[in-house]
């Protein structure tokens, strides 16, 4: 049975996203994608506000979040969905290990209850 959902925002601030267009995928190119639940709003502001530096620092880039996507199949929990993007496997495990976001994400794992997956090849050219 699918979670009913609604368009709000009652722990997340509002993210912008990138007035910069990303550069075409590459077969290199790896999608980092989280959805989560928040369970502690104070420790999540916590993370959010430190988060863009950080994930900027490292090259990544935030692609776009949806907090209530169409639910075609299955069932979702309810929460925000975050899709980010890095040139490199090896970029986006050097921004996950560095002592900067293992530092902040000791915030987000005391806010939220999340589930992540990368993905790493885009699809082929056209």
């Amino acid at each position: 049975m699918a979670v009913p959902v609604k368009h709000h925002r009652p722990f997340f601030g509002r993210l912008k996203q990138s007035s910069r267009k990303a550069p075409m995928a590459t077969d290199s190119t790896v999608r980092f994608i989280a959805h989560f639940t928040v369970t502690n709003s104070d420790e999540y502001r916590t993370y959010e506000k430190g988060f863009f530096p950080i994930l900027r620092s490292h090259g990544g880039r935030f692609l776009t979040y949806d907090d209530a996507p169409t639910i075609l199949e299955g069932t979702y929990e309810q929460g925000r969905t975050v899709v980010l993007e890095f040139d490199s496997e090896e970029a986006l495990n050097t921004w996950w290990n560095s002592a900067e976001y293992r530092e902040l994400a000791v915030h987000r794992h005391a806010g939220t209850t999340t589930h992540s997956v990368v993905v790493i090849h885009s699809p082929p050219g056209r």
